[in-house]
């Protein structure tokens, strides 16, 4: 696959990237089919054939179950191979009601405990892409909590190379990028409501990664690959799965990739 910048920040990363929830949860979901949670040892073989196959930006967060667990269980001695995103504010666990259940905290307390439990989990001293995870208070948490003064305070300490946004709405998406190196938006053939944002990202150097590109096993990968690449300033499609035949496929599709138009890139 050829390697797309990830905006301005120095970073290139594969077309598509594998996001690793479905190695780390499988309840409380919002796919249509259930699935059982790979065993240890497909999850490492899983994450080891996604690197082996090209893909250089792995995708995770606090929320995701044991994923970040298995990531620096398995692939933290491949470190220097992939990009590591992981994220903030969103936590998936026991409540003080005893369910299980995402539990969120946008504050400079919680913020720096999660990131300091994720290096440790991950195994790393530092990760490449830090992101709000946002409940759908896209601007709330921007205005009204600590997040956003708090992520570039850990990227000036260098606990990350570069911070941004995993946002729900166009709006709160559009005001991220008067600070964020990044955006991750849902953009698919049946919802393309983030399409201006990702143009406007792109003219500004934000980097734009995709996640929900398939709309969670509704549309033909290959088909909903080619319409990802497509969008404006797509860095890299992040595409969950806890197979490794469909693992080979999101890439394939990658790999035959040829745009319909010239995309627009951000200056350097």
């Amino acid at each position: 696959m050829n390697a797309r910048p990830l905006g301005r920040t120095g970073q290139s990363v594969s077309p598509v990237s594998f996001g690793a929830f479905k190695i780390g949860r499988n309840r409380g979901i919002k796919y249509p089919t259930p699935y059982p949670l790979p065993t240890d040892a497909e999850a490492d073989q899983l994450l080891n054939a996604a690197l082996d196959a090209g893909v250089t930006l792995i995708d995770t967060a606090p929320a995701y179950g044991v994923s970040e667990a298995r990531i620096g269980r398995f692939v933290a001695h491949r470190r220097s191979e992939y990009t590591l995103c992981t994220k903030v504010g969103e936590r998936w666990g026991l409540t003080p009601s005893g369910e299980t259940a995402s539990r969120y905290d946008y504050s400079r307390t919680a913020i720096y405990s999660s990131v300091v439990k994720s290096l440790r989990t991950l195994k790393t001293d530092a990760v490449d892409l830090l992101l709000i995870h946002s409940d759908g208070r896209d601007a709330y948490i921007q205005n009204e909590t600590d997040a956003v003064a708090t992520l570039l305070d850990l990227k000036r300490r260098g606990v990350c190379r570069a911070v941004g946004l995993s946002g729900k709405t166009p709006t709160g998406c559009a005001q991220a990028l008067n600070w964020a190196d990044v955006v991750m938006v849902e953009y698919h053939a049946d919802d393309t409501s983030h399409a201006a944002v990702m143009a406007e990202a792109d003219r500004r150097g934000v980097g734009v990664l995709v996640k929900k590109a398939l709309a969670a096993g509704r549309h033909d990968p290959a088909e909903a690959v080619r319409f990802g690449l497509d969008g404006p300033g797509v860095s890299s499609l992040v595409i969950g799965t806890a197979s490794a035949a469909n693992l080979r496929a999101n890439v394939a599709a990658a790999e035959q990739y040829e745009p319909t138009a010239a995309p627009v890139r951000a200056a350097a």
